[in-house]
C-alpha cells in the first residue's frame, strides 16, 4: 500500500467522530490538540467524553447516526463498535469526497493515524498502513527513548534564529550553509549564546574568539555493534559537528554521524598514527571554535582510552566535557560464552589487565589469585609469555582460559582451552581478549564451546 505521509493544518476546521465510547475517546485527544471544531455523534458516551463536552472542548450530539451528519466536515472518523455503522459512514464519506478513518477497518479507511511522538512543535509519525500498530507503537516508544526531553524548547528557539538568518542574510549557498549549521549546534534564549552570535555575524565570518566553547563528549562505542550503544551515545553522535574515533570503532557505528566531520585518530602497533598531544590539541581545538565534539573510544572510555590524559588537557584548556559509558569489552566477550565473571563460590574479584602489563615483572613469582576471574585486553598473538608467568605464580595447569575475538560482533571468535595448553591456541582476529578463571568452568558453560565456534549477530 503506497501511502503519502503529510501533516494537515487542522486549526478551526470543522471534523466529526461517530461514536463514543474507548476507542472513540483514544482519538479525541490527539484530535483536540489540534484546534479542530469536533463534533461526537453517539446515543451514550463514556464519562470522560461528557465531561469534553461540558468543558466546551467538544460538541456531543446524543443520538444515532444519520448520513445528512457528514455534510460539510473536513475529516470523518468512524469510531463505534458495531462494523455496519462503521461502514456506512465510510460509504457515506466516498460519496462527498470527505476523508474518511475506521478505527481497525484496513478496507474502510482513506487515512490512518499514525503513533506519534511529540516534543512540543517536533512531530515524528509512523505508519505501518495498518498491518501492525503493535509495531508502530513500539518503534515510538524507541524513538521517544532516544529523544531528550528539551528537543521543542530547542526546536523553538531554533526556529527564532532561522527566521532571523532568512531576513537578514541573502538567499545562496552560504545562508543554507549556516543553517545546516545551526540544526547540529546547542541554541539557547541568552543573546550570548553561541548560535545567535553566530548568525549575528557577516557570513564567512569567523566565529569571536570569546564565545562560549562547545563541549568535548568521550563517549565509550562498546564492543562495536550498534545495538548495544546506550541511547546517549547514539543520540550524541547523531548530532556531532566533528567525531574524532578510535581505530577499532566500526563504519556501523561512524554511519550513525552522517552530518559530522570524521576523523579517524586511532593508534595501532606498528602502524605510523596520530599522537595522544595532537589528539588533545584537536578537541581543544575544536571545542574552542564552539564546535560539538565526539572522542569516541572502543569500549568504555575510561578503561585503558588514555581518558586521564584527555580529561587532563580540557580542564587546562577550560574546554567543558562529559563522559558517556560505554559496554567495555570485556562484558561483552563474557556474555559470547556466555558466562558470569564473577561467582560466589568460585571468583569473587575480577582483575582488568592488558597484555602489556599483564606479566608481573617481578623477581620473585607473586602468590597466585585463584579466586579471581583474570580478563587481559589485548593480549597478543603470542601467549607463550604469559602462560608462563601465569605459572610461575602458581596457577594449575587446567587453569580455565577463553579467548574472545570481535565480542558482540558478526564474526565473533570464542576459543576455550586450558592454561597449559594457552601457547599453542590459533590466532584470532583482533581486538581479541583472553578470560581466565574458575568461573568459566561452572556447569553449563564451557561444555557449550566447541573449539572454535562463529556467531553471527
Amino acid at each position: 500500500m503506497s501511502l503519502l505521509p503529510i501533516f494537515l493544518k487542522l486549526e478551526g476546521r470543522p471534523a466529526l467522530l461517530v461514536g463514543a465510547g474507548t476507542v472513540a475517546l483514544e482519538k479525541t485527544g490527539s484530535l483536540l490538540k489540534t484546534g479542530l471544531r469536533l463534533r461526537v455523534i453517539a446515543p451514550q458516551a463514556r464519562d470522560e467524553m461528557r465531561a469534553l463536552a461540558a468543558e466546551g472542548r467538544l460538541e456531543w450530539i446524543p443520538r444515532a447516526f444519520e448520513p445528512s451528519d457528514l455534510d460539510g466536515n473536513f475529516i470523518v472518523i468512524a469510531a463505534t463498535d458495531v462494523p455496519e455503522v462503521n461502514a456506512a459512514v465510510y460509504r457515506g464519506c466516498v460519496e462527498r469526497g470527505i476523508p474518511c478513518n475506521s478505527v481497525d477497518d484496513i478496507p474502510n479507511c482513506d487515512f490512518f493515524f499514525g503513533s506519534v511522538v511529540s516534543r512540543g512543535d517536533l512531530q515524528i509519525a509512523i505508519s505501518t498502513a495498518g498491518e501492525s500498530p503493535a509495531v508502530a507503537q513500539r518503534l515510538r516508544r524507541e524513538i521517544d527513548a532516544q529523544l531528550p526531553q528539551d528537543l521543542g524548547a530547542w526546536l523553538r528557539n531554533l526556529g527564532e534564529l532561522r527566521r532571523e538568518v532568512l531576513a537578514t542574510h541573502p538567499r545562496g549557498d552560504e545562508r543554507k550553509a549556516l543553517l545546516h549549521e545551526l540544526a547540529q549546534r546547542p541554541v539557547c534564549e541568552s543573546d550570548s549564546c553561541p548560535s545567535r552570535q553566530l548568525v549575528r555575524q557577516p557570513l564567512g565570518a569567523k566565529p569571536a574568539a570569546s564565545a562560549k566553547p562547545g563541549t568535548v563528549y568521550l563517549v565509550g562505542a562498546g564492543p562495536g555493534n550498534p545495538d548495544l550503544l546506550t541511547i546517549k551515545a547514539h543520540r550524541l553522535i547523531g548530532s556531532a559537528h566533528i567525531l574524532l574515533h578510535d581505530d577499532l570503532v566500526p563504519p556501523a557505528i561512524l554511519a550513525l554521524a552522517p552530518g559530522a566531520e570524521v576523523v579517524n585518530v586511532g593508534k595501532r602497533c606498528g602502524r605510523k598514527s596520530i599522537t595522544q598531544d595532537e589528539i588533545n590539541g584537536l578537541m581543544v581545538e575544536h571545542a574552542q571554535a564552539g564546535r560539538s565534539v565526539i572522542r569516541l573510544k572502543s569500549g568504555d572510555p575510561l578503561l585503558f582510552g588514555r581518558a586521564a590524559e584527555e580529561m587532563n588537557a580540557l580542564r587546562e584548556a577550560g574546554v567543558p566535557f562529559e563522559v558517556v559509558p560505554g559496554i567495555t569489552s570485556a562484558l561483552a566477550a563474557a556474555a559470547a560464552i556466555p558466562a558470569s565473571l564473577t561467582d560466589r563460590h568460585a571468583a569473587s574479584n575480577v582483575i582488568f589487565s592488558t597484555g602489556h602489563h599483564a606479566q608481573s615483572h617481578n623477581d620473585a613469582p607473586v602468590p597466585a589469585r585463584e579466586d579471581a576471574t583474570r580478563v587481559v585486553y589485548m593480549p597478543g598473538r603470542d601467549l607463550t609469555l604469559l602462560a608462563a608467568e601465569w605459572s610461575a605464580e602458581g596457577l594449575p595447569a587446567d587453569f580455565p582460559c577463553v579467548l574472545v575475538s570481535c565480542a558482540g560482533q558478526p564474526g565473533q571468535q570464542v576459543h576455550a582451552t586450558t592454561l597449559a595448553a594457552l601457547p599453542t591456541a590459533p590466532p584470532l582476529h583482533a581486538p581479541s581478549l583472553l578470560l581466565a578463571g574458575w568461573a568459566l568452568q561452572m556447569p553449563g558453560v564451557l561444555q557449550n564451546l566447541s573449539s572454535i565456534s562463529m556467531a553471527a549477530d
